[in-house]
């Protein structure tokens, strides 16, 4: 029965090898600088995925995926799938170790942009592109796994979104397979409709398929140190928050908008309070915006209020220079997110609508002991199970970002960029505040102490705390 956790990590493997011959040949043929890394790296993890598949393949055989297979597929997805796809980086001209290798690597899966590479401009394009692609694949995976696998593993909440709770009236198919080639084909397409946006407004084709690729996954890595700010344009910025609520939108919505129900997004609960919250909070951001600041006020606010609160990362300026209003907005908007069933990370707009929710329900009960209340949700009836959830959730969240900041401040960091660190590593969103992790900075000067600690923050903020945590009780593997 845990064999197919097995075989799943020896195709994914197998898989990633493939990638990794690609760009080995693309490498020996454009630019002729790493790829003897990047067949090393194929070489091994071809050697790994198919020993694991011929070890495991009589597993194929067995159905049953219960759910202690789904914690293990989960978590093992999430960590060796991004130790085996470093070795790029590691075995690269960039003289990296190996911490700051699986450090990039981490972020790049994870989609949360924190990145160790200086000197972006002057960088081996194979490189540029090969963290981009792991983002995007990163991006493609958390829409599959929060579809198919949190509402089965019945984390934070996620069992709202179960496809057995869809519509009668839906018209869209749900089989895992049917689905899995539905959403990977729609990716694709806001990812070439992305790009191709990127060209018309003034990116050159490398730049613009990169970006594409980083803005539909929410993850934020740029080609160039000065990330968008690079471009200075206008159009460029308004691509990118399109795109980036493109992705921190539910996938799911877009499936049944094609399926013939026009009206799925207004019917999911989190769109219109998502798309509401950003035009509020870029509208009162522009009106606060200092006068000397420059002009194009609202694109500029808006562009940034979009990449916290989606957790793309991506940054234009240094908004700390903005004043302490909005450092404070921006470190609040770390901890928001997008939609469930989307490529964006921390708490997510559902989660603040529930505890609105459960919140307001118990209040009443505090005048009014006697009365009877039925909380729904999307159509969907909440019961005691999903208040538990979700609040078992947040407090582990709350936990994990504070014991994340405090071990941080014990490798010597002050204590804004330890908690900021926390916050942006855990929510997944890449940039953090201070002086050398803020907009205008990144995470190369840190010890690798920290690094380790900020990639398990990434990987638990990722996998929603409970599908990485479940697999430390021993009462899980009895």
């Amino acid at each position: 029965m845990l064999g197919r956790p097995f075989l799943a990590l020896g195709l994914l493997l197998c898989g990633l090898s493939a990638v990794e011959f690609v760009f080995a040949a693309l490498d020996a043929t454009v630019s002729d600088e790493n790829w003897q890394g990047f067949l090393m790296s194929a070489v091994m993890s071809g050697l790994i995925g198919s020993g694991l598949v011929s070890a495991f393949w009589s597993a194929a055989q067995d159905r049953r995926f219960d759910l202690r297979s789904g914690f293990i597929l989960t978590a093992l997805s999430w960590t060796v799938f991004p130790l085996m796809a470093s070795l790029p980086f590691f075995l690269s001209d960039l003289d990296i170790s190996l911490t700051d290798a699986v450090f990039e690597t981490i972020s790049g899966v994870t989609t949360t942009g924190s990145t160790i590479l200086t000197d972006l401009d002057h960088l081996d394009p194979m490189l540029l592109l090969w963290r981009s692609v792991l983002q995007w694949i990163g991006g493609v995976g958390i829409i599959l796994m929060a579809i198919l696998m949190m509402p089965f593993l019945r984390i934070g909440g996620m069992q709202l979104f179960q496809l057995e709770s869809s519509s009668k009236e839906s018209t869209l198919h749900t089989r895992p397979a049917t689905l899995i080639r539905d959403i990977a084909a729609l990716y694709v397409m806001l990812t070439l409709l992305c790009a191709a946006a990127y060209a018309l407004a003034g990116m050159s084709a490398f730049d613009a398929i990169n970006h594409a690729l980083t803005t539909l996954s929410t993850g934020g890595y740029s080609t160039h140190d000065a990330s968008l700010g690079y471009f200075g344009d206008a159009r460029v910025y308004w691509v990118a928050i399109i795109f980036m609520i493109a992705g921190a939108l539910p996938f799911m919505a877009y499936l049944k908008t094609f399926s013939g129900e026009a009206r799925a997004f207004f019917h999911d609960p989190q769109t219109p309070l998502f798309i509401a919250f950003l035009a509020a909070v870029s509208f009162t951001g522009a009106l606060f915006l200092p006068e000397d600041a420059g002009p194009n006020s609202f694109t500029r606010v808006a562009l940034h209020v979009v990449s916290v609160t989606t957790t793309t990362g991506f940054a234009a300026e240094d908004y700390q220079y903005w004043g302490a209003g909005f450092v404070g907005l921006f470190f609040a908007l770390t901890f928001v997110g997008g939609c469930a069933g989307s490529t964006s990370g921390a708490v997510k707009i559902y989660r603040f609508q529930l505890l609105a929710l459960y919140a307001t329900a118990h209040l009443r009960r505090l005048h009014s002991p006697s009365i009877v209340q039925t909380q729904t949700y999307g159509g969907v009836t909440l019961d005691r199970d999903i208040g538990l959830s979700v609040l078992a959730f947040l407090s582990l969240f709350v936990g994990a970002f504070s014991l994340g900041g405090l071990a941080l401040t014990l490798t010597g960091l002050d204590l804004v960029t330890a908690l900021s660190a926390s916050a942006t590593a855990l929510c997944n969103v890449g940039p953090g505040l201070g002086e050398i992790i803020g907009p205008a900075g990144n995470f190369t000067t840190m010890s690798d102490t920290a690094k380790w600690m900020l990639t398990g923050l990434m990987l638990l903020g990722r996998l929603e705390l409970f599908a990485l945590l479940v697999l430390f009780d021993p009462y899980f593997w009895r």
